[in-house]
């Protein structure tokens, strides 16, 4: 495997992306065909120049230009259509804060994510996960998507909230988010800032959507401020969470916009992934039985406890290789705050630039036959050649996820809890196409559960 070369050694290729339109530039490209379009980039440079609209923005395709711009967050900051667009959805929680803001909120945010916390929350999830693998029905289809989303949000929903609150939450949280996020997703690939404002039945559903979920997280969070007492969930730390430079914490509004955005960052992304691990099983039967296997050895027909996950090698690859070949966050973006250099190209300040995982991991210079789902190519021996920047699902620099324990915990725990009791097999001639918004969904994904 080719090792990427240092940014300072590098003759770097700068190139315009083909195909752009006036006016619009290379959006119908993005909203017809964004996966295609943007791993199609490479090929033409280390850094391409495109259009959304008449503003210019620029994809780092090489490693190193994207290393450049994520460990860099003061010049490269977070900003740029798909964000400026989120801000009135999430606030300015962690995902939309700029430098200064996001510096302090990550201290106040990450006792929440301790690994003490981890491990009380992976209660919650050894809980929802076990009742899910229960509920399904021999030969009957179901939507594996549907499960997923549903199975992330009771998770998401009693790790920030009690379960007596969380009970009567996670009805409106299924409900309003699928709906928040498609049509955040169509606001931010929109150049003209248009279709917001048309007076459809999408734009009133989505109002009438958020207005919902912010109303129950305030209503939620007036009701915490009346008791007293840590309840051992993530909304408790966040009241609680003290900032150790200046002794500060976080006002109710602050705590909302990082609810907000914890629950759009680890519902819909997380239960995108398991969907699409369970494509990808349900396609490589050896892959099935290696995992199978494990989960029979390790498990001996109980359910999966968070002390088990350390020996839960094989599954943990497959969710990794998922994350390779589907990575949830596929597209975001930051905003240059000066003047500077990428890739050779001088940058204005408010400069967009488009940060793909999906571009990388789908790069055959960075991955050996980067469309087969191989979960062996993360065994020791293998991985160790993957270079810094090369695989990158959660982001990276000061910005990385907050929640990538989080993740993979549930997710381990998910994938041990169902696989120890059922085969989910493809329901013959159902296409899969990739449906690339917020994050990459596979879209309905109906599957027959077979008991083991």
């Amino acid at each position: 495997m080719r090792t990427a070369p240092r940014a300072a050694e590098h003759h770097w290729r700068v190139a315009a992306a083909p195909g752009g339109l006036p006016l619009i530039g290379h959006a119908l490209h993005m909203g017809r065909r964004p996966l295609e379009f943007v791993a199609s980039l490479p090929a033409h440079g280390d850094l391409v120049e495109l259009k959304l609209g008449p503003k210019a923005a620029y994809l780092p395709c090489h490693p190193d230009l994207v290393q450049q711009v994520l460990v860099n967050a003061r010049v490269y900051d977070t900003g740029g259509p798909v964000k400026e667009k989120a801000r009135p959805i999430l606030g300015n929680g962690l995902i939309t804060s700029d430098w200064a803001d996001h510096r302090r909120q990550r201290r106040l945010v990450q006792p929440a994510f301790h690994t003490a916390r981890i491990a009380g929350y992976a209660t919650v999830m050894e809980e929802e996960c076990a009742a899910e693998a229960e509920n399904w029905g021999a030969g009957k289809a179901i939507d594996v998507s549907n499960a997923m989303l549903a199975l992330t949000a009771r998770v998401t929903a009693r790790a920030l909230f009690s379960t007596d609150i969380a009970t009567g939450a996670i009805a409106e949280i299924q409900r309003s988010l699928p709906v928040i996020v498609h049509g955040a997703y169509r606001r931010a690939i929109d150049p003209t800032g248009l279709f917001q404002k048309l007076p459809i039945e999408a734009n009133r559903g989505f109002d009438r959507a958020l207005t919902r979920l912010h109303r129950l997280i305030a209503r939620i969070i007036e009701d915490y401020r009346r008791t007293e007492g840590d309840q051992g969930d993530l909304l408790s730390a966040l009241l609680s969470a003290e900032d150790p430079e200046t002794g500060g914490k976080l006002d109710d509004q602050e705590i909302h916009d990082q609810v907000m955005t914890l629950l759009m960052a680890g519902i819909e992304t997380t239960a995108g992934a398991l969907t699409w691990a369970w494509h990808l099983l349900g396609r490589n039967p050896r892959a099935e039985e290696k995992l199978h296997a494990e989960v029979d050895e390790v498990l001996g027909g109980r359910a999966p406890g968070f002390a088990d996950i350390p020996r839960l090698d094989y599954t943990r690859r497959v969710f990794t290789e998922t994350l390779r070949l589907y990575p949830p966050a596929w597209l975001y973006t930051r905003t240059t705050t000066e003047p500077t250099e990428l890739g050779g190209r001088r940058l204005p300040t408010g400069s967009d630039i488009l940060i793909s995982p999906y571009v990388l991991h789908h790069n055959p210079e960075l991955f050996p036959d980067p469309e087969a789902f191989d979960p062996d190519r993360w065994l020791p021996e293998r991985a160790k050649d993957v270079a810094r920047g090369h695989y990158m699902p959660f982001g990276g620099g000061s910005r990385k996820c907050i929640g990538e324990v989080f993740g993979m915990t549930e997710s381990t725990l998910a994938l041990a809890a169902i696989a120890s009791r059922w085969r989910l097999r493809p329901v013959p001639g159902r296409t899969v196409r990739p449906q690339a918004h917020m994050s990459l969904s596979a879209g309905p994904l109906p599957m027959v559960p077979r008991p083991r």
